[in-house]
């Protein structure tokens, strides 16, 4: 109790603190022997008093108590607190009470910067791809209204993986620190640069004169980038490649991004260090993108999928306690297909539903074929698209293949993202049937969209995982670490399981044993792995 960061206190029967924790002593701004003997209800406001009264004397007849209160601090401010009161026994007797506090105000807070997280990038504090989509795509709209030429760069640091693999993550991270700092000089208030992910990061030049006008703006990033970073005292030479596109040719945004990156890797295979803008002779895409899909459709017909799993274990105990269902496809000429250049591809086909009742079925049925070997029982975890969540039909598929495969609803557990959620009315009727059911539910990529605790309270989940964005950097910047902490503490306080996501060190590890999350799955103790391999860990 002593060193638990959320405030604890123990009362006796006339309502006098008898014990307080440190995380009392610094909310309410008192010293440890101020408060003791003290009577809590002479730090309520006034208005407060009588009904915090009644609820104590509900707690010394037996009966657990929560309700917000507003308390005086030492300094004079008043500070909006959720206290939970518990009845002391001793010997049979409830001699007194133990009062759990939780600064409103400061989960208030909190939320706002989970919120904040999710549109800004951790590291560099550079609006992250979702602000920057969002962004693009207005700016798109205004310079369609006004006739405007937009430049779109698509920037990625030369050799990065090799800095890393050199000098170490924490290296690496400082130089791109300094390279966002970089590209920011040359911002005017109406351009944008974000960091997309890892080392690559995209530039919007909002009103541009010509071709040759971006391209000189582009030369300038090149320009400012020469001059040698200072990393730990020795000078640091980098480069970048930069794939240019305007809207001259394209006005929608997923495809303007898919135009820069071909041009960025154009600039690779020429050699890298260098500017290239777009250039249409070189669309392909559309070909390659239709003779894809209809790869994709044969592939269904002709089974080249299969699942890879990848262990969910308990952080106190080590326990394998889950299994996540992952989709690859085993191409008899491409080879394995990464996920990222089929799934967008399913999804804006439709094919997506297709593909995820085969995930589906497919996961039951392996998980019922290792319990029917005697392996130990454990409940295998299934994303679902948002395409497959808006069917009308859900429940009854799920309910099929449960019927068909004879797994036991409770070793299922459904994943859906925070964006599905929006529709709260819809999402909770659908969550309930599914939980009628007895499957599980998850929130998947926790604080990269847009739930709120308010309504997430009244939806029937059971886990949130806590995306690995967050969890990436949490032993290097305190901020990060403050979010995933608010994450487990305000998950606990509406009775949600937490697991997270991307865990690959030791130090990850260990902080989230400190602040009690539930489960964790990554990297560091055990990768996704063939469906061959998990029997043996199941054993």
């Amino acid at each position: 109790m002593k060193f638990s960061p959320f405030p604890m206190a123990v009362l006796d029967r006339d309502g006098h603190f008898i014990e307080v924790n440190e995380g009392t002593i610094h909310l309410l701004g008192y010293k440890r022997e101020d408060l003791l003997g003290k009577s809590f209800p002479q730090l309520l406001e006034a208005v407060n008093r009588q009904h915090t009264l009644e609820r104590f004397e509900k707690t010394l007849h037996g009966m657990m108590q929560q309700t917000p209160v507003t308390v005086m601090h030492k300094s004079g401010f008043p500070l909006e607190i959720q206290i939970v009161s518990a009845p002391m026994m001793e010997n049979g007797r409830v001699t007194g009470a133990l009062l759990f506090g939780q600064d409103l105000s400061d989960r208030k807070r909190n939320t706002e910067r989970i919120r904040y997280m999710a549109y800004y990038d951790d590291m560099t504090g550079l609006p992250n791809r979702r602000m920057f989509m969002t962004h693009l795509n207005e700016t798109l709209e205004r310079s369609a209204h006004n006739n405007q030429l937009i430049g779109l760069l698509y920037l990625d640091v030369d050799r990065f993986k090799l800095v890393n693999d050199s000098f170490g993550r924490e290296f690496g991270d400082m130089l791109l620190m300094q390279v966002a700092e970089r590209l920011t000089r040359v911002m005017s208030e109406q351009d944008m640069v974000a960091r997309m992910e890892g080392d690559e990061f995209a530039v919007l030049f909002a009103n541009v004169d010509s071709d040759k006008d971006v391209m000189n703006k582009t030369r300038s990033l090149l320009d400012t980038l020469e001059e040698p970073f200072e990393l730990q005292g020795f000078p640091f030479h980098v480069t970048a490649s930069i794939g240019v596109v305007t809207n001259r040719i394209e006005n929608d945004p997923s495809m303007l991004m898919k135009k820069a990156d071909m041009a960025l890797g154009k600039v690779k295979e020429n050699g890298r260090n260098d500017g290239m803008l777009y250039c249409e002779e070189w669309d392909n895409s559309s070909l390659e993108r239709l003779t894809l899909q209809h790869e994709l459709r044969q592939g269904l017909q002709r089974n080249e999928f299969l699942l890879h799993y990848q262990p969910q274990y308990h952080l106190n105990t080590g326990e394998i306690v889950g299994l996540e269902a992952l989709v690859r496809w085993q191409h008899p000429e491409r080879g394995m297909v990464p996920p990222g250049h089929f799934i967008p591809l399913a999804e804006e086909s439709g094919m997506i539903v297709q593909l995820g009742e085969w995930v589906l079925e497919e996961a039951c049925r392996q998980n019922k074929a290792w319990q029917d070997a005697g392996l130990k029982a454990v409940p295998v975890s299934v994303n679902l698209s948002i395409r497959q969540f808006m069917q009308q039909n859900l429940i009854e598929k799920v309910s099929s293949i449960l019927r068909e495969t004879g797994l036991s609803p409770q070793y299922l557990e459904l994943e859906i993202t925070e964006t599905m959620t929006m529709d709260v009315h819809r999402a909770t009727q659908c969550l309930l049937e599914l939980t009628k059911l007895g499957v599980g539910i998850s929130i998947d990529d926790f604080g990269t969209g847009y739930s709120s605790f308010n309504y997430l309270k009244n939806l029937p989940i059971g886990k949130l995982k806590i995306d690995r964005s967050f969890v990436r950097d949490i032993q290097h910047d305190p901020g990060n670490a403050s979010i995933v902490a608010a994450i487990i503490a305000m998950a606990h306080n509406l009775n949600l399981q937490v697991i997270a996501e991307g865990v690959e060190t030791e130090e990850q590890m260990q902080f989230l044993k400190k602040h009690m999350c539930d489960e964790m799955q990554g990297y560091f103790w055990s990768p996704p792995v063939p469906n061959y391999q998990i029997a043996g860990l199941l054993r």
